[in-house]
Order: structure tokens, then sequence, then C-alpha cells
């Protein structure tokens, strides 16, 4: 009788329309969509029409418990249909690392690639009041702990569904000799990783963490030379990082080895379903950093230690040696009458190769960024080494105005953005019916430097809003820190030069970079590419 019974349900409920039983389990919990999968063959092909389509999520908690927090961002995130394929958290130093990732891998499993860094400060959608949240903690915080009443504490997570893209982890140990063949390595196992699952000779997007100890430039300028333009470059410079492989290659030695850098690695997919559009990524930024003065050349370079400079200074095409120390104070002085406050920093120029989107080598300059910290009557200090007699540089200053502008212009790049994706959108889509529901952004991701305060930007938000205000229903999750990582097309990262040999930079200062992910559908049958 029983079992009539459940047949008789069962017989019942196959007899909904399709349309209205899609409608149900597209708004089910992430955990209740994968049993609802695994109930028979009819619901796991609708449950995988549902899950088609790219898809990022991400929240954010104030909570002052550890374990609450970590909870609420877990519910936030999976509280609608997605399967994760890689995930990042960004916590307060308040918060133990170790036990902030071991508690997030537990949640979503250990099959993924997971990174947990500690920044400086978070950005993205409360998800208990619903409201966007830029947050810095003081960078003179209390010890690492779990729990606590009075202390700064946060997390914000990323989680992303992303079929037709491979995703790996791939880190830089930490040299015990021979620093340049390890990052050489780092480089070239991320091109062997892509040649592994992917036709394409270069991955589509890498996200990476480089650790506050280390000097991220050398490695992001080895990057930039072996990786065509055409791979978007972005990260955090000063980060404090634990990671997950997600395929246990490398979680044996996790306890046991240092690392200088992480990079999340996103291919194209060799083996991608038919049906599928692409994900594709795009990156700009907003500078806040303006040059002055004229073209200097360094004469000396003397290291005061591991990570500082001394240099003494020309003025090009001029053999008498500047007096840095004067002329430092002529600028700090003129800062004082005019009532302003501004870092100065040096911009070095260095020759390069750079290989092309066709795989040629050419020509190129990289622009390194060093804080100047100290000076003497002929001479300067600056917070980094690697600068070489014979160096170019400039002169830069941290500028309100400058940003402010910039701002506006990443606003600007972003919504002509907007427009081209959705028109390549509505010509895939003229014919479907559900064009409407068809978001053209998956979500993104901010990079801003600390120092680019409410005083320095002079409004409210003001890093996020070219994001928010373009995409203010995407999912966007971010962080502040002190070394922003970003590269990309020239047209999009607001560096609009003629000449291809003109600096690029990688690791910017007082910058905002924001990547935004977006997904293009396939072409309906009889439309090109």
């Amino acid at each position: 009788m029983a079992e009539q019974l459940s047949g008789e349900r069962m017989s019942g409920f196959s007899l909904v329309d399709e349309k209205i039983v899609k409608n149900i389990l597209s708004r089910l919990p992430a955990l209740t969509f994968a049993n609802a999968a695994c109930v028979n063959k009819c619901w796991y092909k609708i449950c995988s029409q549902i899950l088609k389509r790219p898809k990022l999520a991400s929240a954010l908690s104030l909570n002052p418990s550890l374990h609450d927090a970590v909870k609420e961002v877990i519910e936030q995130v999976l509280s609608e249909p997605i399967r994760p394929h890689f995930a990042i958290a960004c916590i307060s130093k308040e918060f133990n690392l170790k036990v902030t990732h071991g508690l997030i891998i537990e949640k979503l499993g250990s099959r993924i690639p997971i990174i947990t860094n500690v920044s400086s400060g978070i950005i993205g959608v409360d998800g208990i009041a619903n409201e966007l949240v830029e947050k810095k903690w003081e960078t003179t915080s209390g010890p690492n702990i779990q729990e606590s009443d009075t202390a700064e504490t946060g997390l914000v997570l990323l989680v992303g569904f992303l079929p037709g893209l491979k995703i790996g982890t791939i880190p830089l140990f930490q040299p015990i000799q021979e620093p340049n063949t390890m990052v050489e390595n780092f480089v070239m196992n991320i091109l062997n990783y892509t040649a592994a699952v992917s036709d394409c000779a270069a991955p589509v997007g890498i996200i990476m963490f480089g650790d506050k100890t280390t000097d991220m430039k050398p490695i992001v300028a080895k990057m930039d030379c072996a990786i065509p333009e055409e791979t978007i470059i972005v990260g955090d410079a000063s980060a404090d990082f634990i990671f997950r492989t997600g395929d246990n290659s490398l979680n044996q030695l996790l306890h046991s080895c240092c690392f200088q850098a992480v990079a999340l690695v996103f291919a194209r997919d060799r083996y991608k379903p038919e049906g599928l559009g692409e994900i594709q990524f795009h990156v700009t930024k907003s500078t806040g950093v303006l040059p002055f003065g004229p073209n200097l050349e360094a004469v000396g370079v003397v290291l005061r230690d591991s990570e500082r400079s001394c240099l003494i200074a020309r003025l090009e095409g001029h053999n008498s040696i500047i007096a840095s120390g004067a002329i430092l104070n002529e600028i700090e002085q003129q800062f004082r009458e005019e009532d302003m406050f501004a870092d100065l920093f040096i911009g070095v120029t260095k020759e390069t190769q750079r290989t092309s989107d066709s795989g040629i080598l050419t020509p190129g300059k990289s622009l390194y960024f060093y804080k100047v910290i100290g000076r003497g009557e002929y001479y300067f200090t600056v917070n980094g080494i690697g600068i070489k007699p014979g160096d170019s540089f400039l002169f830069y200053q941290s500028d309100s105005d400058t940003a402010s502008s910039s701002c506006d212009n990443a606003f600007n790049k972003l919504l002509a953005l907007k427009a081209e994706l959705k028109s390549k959108n509505h010509f895939r889509l003229s014919n479907l019916a559900d064009k409407d529901d068809k978001e053209e952004v998956l979500g993104g991701f901010i990079f801003s430097c600390y120092d680019r305060d409410q005083s320095f930007i002079e409004e409210s938000f003001g890093d996020s809003y070219p994001f928010c205000d373009i995409f203010p229903t995407a999912p966007v999750a971010g962080l502040f820190c002190r070394g922003e990582i970003g590269r990309g097309p020239k047209s999009l990262m607001n560096e609009e030069y003629d000449d291809e040999t003109c600096p690029r930079c990688c690791v910017h200062v007082y910058s905002t970079i924001y990547l935004v992910m977006s997904y293009l559908p396939p072409p309906l049958e009889g439309q090109s590419p």
C-alpha cells in the first residue's frame, strides 16, 4: 500500500510542468540543490540546465565571532544553487588564519582551490544588513586571536562556479638559493599548467597573492615578460596567505614549506562541453600618483640593508650630482605651505622584453615604484632594492585630485565595457525568449590601496563606486592592501600610449584595481563567433 501511495505521489509530481520544477529547484540552497540533483535523471537534467551558466557569489560579515562570521558568509554564498570551483577569503588579522582556512575548507570541501588571506581591510556586501561595506583596520591592532568582542574583525568570501575554465593553484616556493631560478620555474609552472589543460598558450587570468616580506616587483615583471598581455593579472603584493590546491598535489608540503606567492590560474578547458559560452576577464585601474620634475638618472646605489637603498642622482644628460636632500626639503616645504600631505615615490624605468599575444618577444620598458623614506645632503633613501646605476626615474607624489579624476576614468571604462558586453549579448541572444534575464557581468574583485582613505578620495565608497554603480546587482568582493598588482591591455588600464615601448607598471601604489568577470553566451546556430 505504501509503495502504491509513493508511486502515485511520484506520478503526480512528475506531471508538473518542467518549467515549474526548474523554477522551484533554482530557488533551493546549494546543498539542498545538490541533493535534489540526485533524485532521478529528470531532476539531474534540470539541475544541470540551471547550473550550466557560470556564477559568482560573495558575502561579507563583520561578526566579532570567527565561527559565526564563517557561518554567515558560507550560508550567504550557498543560499542559491552553485557548485564552487574556487574560493578566496580575506580576513582581519584578529582572526586566526589557519583556523579560518580550516573552517572554510570544512564547509566548502577539500576538492577545490581555496586561498585565505589576511588583509588590511575588506570590501563587499554585508549579508545581514544588505549594505555595501568598505572596512579598514588599524595596522597596529592587537595579537592574532580567535574570538574578540572589541577587536576590529571581518571576513569577505568569494566563490565561483566557472564551467569552461580549469582553475589551479601554482605556488612560488621560498628559495634556499638561486632565487631567479625559482621565479623562472614559477612562471614556467603557470604556462605548463595552462598547456596541460588548455589549447591556449596562456591563461585567461591570474589572481595572485605575494607574501608581505617579498618584493613582488621583479616577480611580477618576470610574469609580465613571459605571459602575453591578453592574460589579466591582478592581486595583492603585501599578503599573508595560506592555500589549498584542491587536488592534494602539494597539500602535504603546506606545513613544511614557505611560499613567496601563490597564483590562482584560470585557463580555458580543452574539453569544454558544447553549448557553453565564453568567460572573459577584464581589468582597469584608478591611479593616485602624479609625476613631477625632470628626468633623473641614478649615478650611485648603495644598499643600506636587504630592504633599503640609497641613491645619488643627476639630471639626465648632465654630469653634476644634484643636492637631493635640499630638493626634497623644498618639496616638503611647498606641501606644508599648501596645507597638503603627500607621500613621495620614485618611478624607475627599466628596459625589458615582453611576449606579444602571438608569442614573439618584443622590446619594452617596465616602471617600478619605490617609496622615499629618508635623505642626506646628496642622497636619498628608498624602500626597496633592485635599482642600478644608469636607471632613469621621475619623482611621483600621491595626489587626491589625480585619484578622483582617475576614478571617474575607471568608471567610464567600465561603463563602456558594460555597453560592449550588452551589445554582444543582445546579438547572441536576440532570438531567445529569456534574453532579458541574462546578466552580462558575473561579478568582480577590487584590490585597493590602504592609504586611499576618505580624506584622500573625499567621498564615501570612492574606491568601490566605479564597479558598484555600474554593476549594482553583480557580486563583488575586495580588499585593501599595500601593493596592488594589476596588468592588462593598456586600453583598459588607462595607459593609452601610442608608443608600445612606454613603461608599463604592474605593481602599483595609491591605486585601485578592478577585476571584472563576464560571460558571453555561445553564438546561435548560423551566427559567427
